[in-house]
Order: C-alpha cells, then sequence, then structure tokens
C-alpha cells in the first residue's frame, strides 16, 4: 500500500485551499490541526494535510514544528505549503523540510495566477502590484520586506538559485535539466518564476521527471500540477445540498473581507464588540452568542464579525492601550472571544454549518470545537476557498468552508452562506 502524500502549511485556511487542490482530483484529503491525529488520520487518507499554525511563532518553532510534521510518518511525496504573500517563517520551515526530508532541492514557486499571485523576474506580485505594497508588506506582526523571492530566501543555509521565466517557459525538458544540474550540488533552494498556470504545470511535470529527490514549496498554485498515485479507494465525501443554519465567524481584517462583509444582508451581522471584547472576552461572547442564536434562529444566518469597518482594529488597540495591553495581547483577547461565542452556541443549540475567515481566527475555533482538521470534500465554492466537513470534536461532520481573508471575489462570503445552507441566495 502507498503511503500517503504530505503537506506541510502553516495556517488552516492556507492548508484547507491547498489540500482542496488534491481532493479536487479525486484524492481522499484530510487536513489535521491536532499533530497527534496525524498518524491514524494518514491510514485512510491519500493526502494528508498537516496545519502547523506556526506562521507568526519563532523561526525556531516553525522549523521543529515542520520536522515533526515529517518525520511523523512515511510519506509519497512532501509538498511545503507557503503563504502566496510570502508572509511567515518561509526560510526556517523550508531548510527545515530539507533536513528532514534529505531532498536534493527545494522548488519554491509561490505564484497562484488564478489567484493573481505572479512572481516575474523574482519579483513576487499580488494582482500585478510589488507584493510589499499589499497588506501582507505592513502585516501587524511579521510584514513582508522584500518582494524578491531570492533575497526572501537568502538566510537559507543552502544556496539560492533562481529559475527565470524563459527557461521555464522552454518547457520541462529544460526545466528538468536544470534542476538535475543545481540537484548534483544540492541541497540547494530553487527560487521559480511563473505568471501562467502553464508556467507551474511545467514545473510540477520537471520536478516528476528529474532523477533527484524533490521537496515541492508553493501556495495552492502549485499543488493543482504535482503528480501523484492514483487513489487508493473512495475519494472525498460530497456535501449534499439541504437546508442548513449559517454561522459565518469572520476574523480577518482584510479589506477584501469588509467588502465582502457589506455584501451580507445586514440583519445577520453581528459586529462583536470589541470594547468589551478586550476588556473580559468572556462576557464579550456570551452576548454575541446570544445576538448569534437569535439570528440563526429568524435568519438561519449569523455573521459575527471581529472587524466590519475599517476602523475596527483601531478601536480595539486604543482600547487596549487604555487598559494598558499591547497589540498582541488585544488580538488573543478577541480571538478569545470570537472562539467562545463559538463554544457557546455549540453548547446550546448547534448551528448545522460553519463558515470561517481567517487563518489564525479558523485554527482558534477548531480548537474550541475540539476538532481534528477538515475532511475535504473536492468542491470549491470558489477559486481558493474549499467545502468540506468538521473532523472531530463536538461539530463532528458539520459543513463546513474556511477562507483566507483576502481570497474571493466581492460576493465570496454569500456565496459560501448560500452554498451551505442549501439555498440560492441569502437576502
Amino acid at each position: 500500500m502507498t503511503s500517503p502524500g504530505l503537506v506541510v502549511a502553516d495556517d488552516l485556511t492556507g492548508a484547507s485551499d491547498t489540500g482542496h487542490e488534491f481532493a479536487a482530483r479525486g484524492l481522499r484529503t484530510l487536513v489535521v490541526t491536532v499533530e497527534s491525529a496525524a498518524d491514524d488520520a494518514a491510514t485512510g487518507s491519500d493526502v494528508l494535510v498537516v496545519d502547523t499554525d506556526s506562521r507568526y511563532a519563532s523561526p525556531e518553532t516553525a522549523a521543529a514544528a515542520v520536522d515533526r510534521a515529517i518525520s511523523a510518518h512515511d510519506h509519497d511525496f512532501v509538498y511545503k505549503k507557503v503563504d502566496s504573500t510570502l508572509r511567515g517563517n518561509l526560510v526556517p520551515e523550508v531548510d527545515a523540510a530539507l533536513a528532514a526530508t534529505g531532498a536534493d532541492l527545494a522548488l519554491v514557486a509561490p505564484a497562484s495566477p488564478r489567484n493573481g499571485r505572479t512572481t516575474v523576474e523574482g519579483y513576487h506580485l499580488v494582482d500585478g502590484v510589488l507584493v510589499t505594497d499589499t497588506d501582507a508588506g505592513s502585516d501587524p506582526d511579521a510584514p513582508v520586506e522584500t518582494p524578491h523571492l531570492p533575497t526572501r530566501f537568502a538566510a537559507s543555509a543552502h544556496p539560492v538559485v533562481r529559475l527565470p521565466i524563459d527557461r521555464v517557459a522552454a518547457g520541462p525538458e529544460t526545466v528538468e535539466a536544470a534542476l538535475a544540474d543545481w540537484a548534483a550540488d544540492g541541497p540547494v533552494v530553487v527560487a521559480a518564476d511563473a505568471s501562467h498556470e502553464r508556467h507551474l504545470e511545467t514545473l510540477a511535470a520537471a520536478a516528476a521527471r528529474v532523477d533527484a529527490a524533490v521537496v515541492y514549496v508553493g501556495s495552492a498554485g502549485l499543488a493543482r500540477y504535482v503528480e501523484t498515485p492514483p487513489s487508493r479507494g473512495g475519494g472525498p465525501r460530497p456535501v449534499p445540498h439541504r437546508d442548513r443554519s449559517v454561522l459565518c465567524v469572520v476574523g480577518s481584517t482584510s479589506p477584501v473581507t469588509r467588502e465582502q462583509l457589506a455584501d451580507l444582508p445586514e440583519p445577520a451581522l453581528v459586529p462583536l464588540d470589541l470594547a468589551a471584547a478586550v476588556d473580559a472576552p468572556a462576557e464579550a461572547s456570551t452576548a454575541a452568542a446570544a445576538a448569534c442564536a437569535t439570528r440563526l434562529d429568524h435568519e438561519g444566518l449569523a455573521v459575527l464579525a471581529s472587524a466590519p469597518d475599517a476602523d475596527a482594529p483601531d478601536r480595539a488597540l486604543a482600547a487596549g492601550r487604555d487598559r494598558g495591553l499591547d497589540g498582541a495581547t488585544v488580538r488573543a483577547r478577541v480571538a478569545e472571544a470570537l472562539g467562545g461565542t463559538v463554544e457557546r452556541l455549540w453548547a446550546d443549540d448547534p448551528p448545522e454549518s460553519l463558515f470561517v475567515t481567517g487563518g489564525a481566527v479558523a485554527a482558534d475555533v477548531f480548537a474550541t470545537l475540539g476538532a481534528v482538521g477538515v475532511d475535504l470534500s473536492g468542491e470549491a465554492v470558489e477559486e481558493g476557498i474549499p467545502l468540506g466537513r468538521v473532523a472531530g470534536g463536538v461539530a463532528d461532520g458539520t459543513p463546513v468552508v474556511t477562507k483566507a481573508g483576502a481570497f474571493g471575489g466581492p460576493g465570496a462570503i454569500r456565496k459560501c452562506a448560500a452554498r451551505l445552507g442549501g439555498r440560492d441566495e441569502f437576502s
């Protein structure tokens, strides 16, 4: 029996959207957020996706988490999922993946052209804008300081080489030859240009053919083309269309998410009381849970949002300063209030489906529910927004959608709620 493929991601929403690329090809794909669940989960999966929740961890902690995930069990291939805007502990995590696998090279291609992420002449862009000029460049916890992919990896323990767009465009044979030359003196980090889906397809094909051990490093884009063994049977479990109540937990502060919130029916919105959340998270979650329960009962939809407007993060920080709290503590208390709201709802009258956006918030919500992860269905509501079921805990089997904050069009959350609720539309 073949071993499952292994994807190691640094946050939950990224783990899910990358895992979806394998589930969509008919492979049973399970995302796990609890490391202890990985061994048991692997026995029934074609692809196991481990969320190390390490994007904002210390470099040492992040590297150790990657090493544990890879060393825990056998695997057919290793895919190190990284953020498509280059946030996080890219260098220590990729170096750890190379060490844990003993691979000859890491093929690094974070581009996802379908989602507007491209790498040209070594520079990484989002919708044609240098990544450092986007929200990622002003990330409050770890801003991206360079858009140049080889420079982003300059601190690696291994040589870093750039695979330019003209060589990628020349086809798999040309790329295979280049990879073979570099791998001969490996380990080496290969930073690849890609501005079109066919470039990612070429990279994956060349990596599959080269006579060298390769660790794939990318966002969901490259995962779409990684060659895998056929399914061992069963395939993904679908989520049938039927009427359900829908709880949406919106913890992302992305402008994209705010635009998506504005497209939702106003009666369903439950803005979290930020001052109360910063001061007393348990009390804030009690009030929010009561408001959500009312909306679920009357509308079939409740949308709990911590940042419904552009000024919300500043209001939360101001409330923290008044109480002598730093930004990290403020964000932790807001997350605690969101998680506490979910816990109270599931204890009293559980919603029948769940939507979560914001990777850190999604991880907190799953921990609150005692879930081990997401069993992906192979269906996506929109590009990069997968549908699945909660695996384990008090919400086991509940249909769920997780979404990265910056993903999706203006109506993405509304579409997700409609799909989960088995409706044409929420009005």
